[in-house]
């Protein structure tokens, strides 16, 4: 009894059998709210791997390919990316990798971006960490970090700064509706900040492993 019913709730949106979802926590900031700095904290201090949405569509421009064009053309004008190229870059990615847990970090950028990952993954985040940091304070980190990058200059910083402003605060929203929002005082000292981040993962890390304790 039971059997059909199980193996159906085991498959995946292809209807082939799937393993257990994934653990994933959206990371959400404006540009520079210091949002890489505390995933890479996170990734050393919690075990979870730590995928940037940003970055992996600049691996896809620097492919050379037609959609890596694409791509950079939309960044450069600070436009979002359709969410069907970035959610198939982060499924091939979260494939890809053996861990469980997942950062996504810059994604998702609006609520169509929410919507189109919950409805082709079928994973709805555990939480999301909110980076809040004050845009006078973002836009002095961006320009004093001399990365390199093509979007680091201040037009299209400000671009962005709309973009988050206009796209990515009614997705923070929606959660927050839900209960899921961490929110995160991120114009302190990185270590500080840490702390703040500590706060949330280190309950949920306990919870983890006293529920393991209790399987086993």
């Amino acid at each position: 009894m039971g059997s059909t019913v199980d193996a159906a709730a085991n498959k995946g949106v292809n209807g082939t059998a799937t393993a257990k979802k994934p653990t994933v926590i959206f990371v959400l900031g404006g540009p520079g709210s210091g949002k890489g700095t505390q995933c890479a904290y996170i990734v050393e201090h919690y075990g979870y791997t730590h995928l940037s949405a940003g970055d992996l569509l600049r691996a896809e421009i620097k492919s050379g390919n037609e959609n890596g064009t694409m791509i950079q053309n939309m960044i450069k004008e600070g436009k979002i990316v359709p969410s069907e190229v970035t959610i198939k870059l982060l499924q091939k990615a979260i494939q890809e990798n053996g861990n469980d847990k997942f950062l996504i970090d810059g994604f998702p950028r609006n609520e169509e971006n929410r919507a189109a990952f919950e409805k082709v993954t079928e994973i709805e985040p555990k939480f999301v960490l909110f980076f809040d940091c004050p845009e006078e304070e973002m836009e002095r980190r961006l320009l004093g970090r001399n990365q390199g990058r093509e979007d680091d200059n201040i037009e299209t910083i400000r671009k962005r700064f709309k973009v988050f402003l206009e796209s990515s605060l009614p997705v923070i929203q929606y959660y927050e509706a839900k209960g899921k929002v961490r929110k995160i005082h991120a114009a302190k000292p990185i270590e500080d900040v840490f702390q703040e981040v500590k706060a949330v993962f280190t309950p949920e890390a306990e919870k983890v492993k006293n529920n393991t304790c209790v399987i086993l």
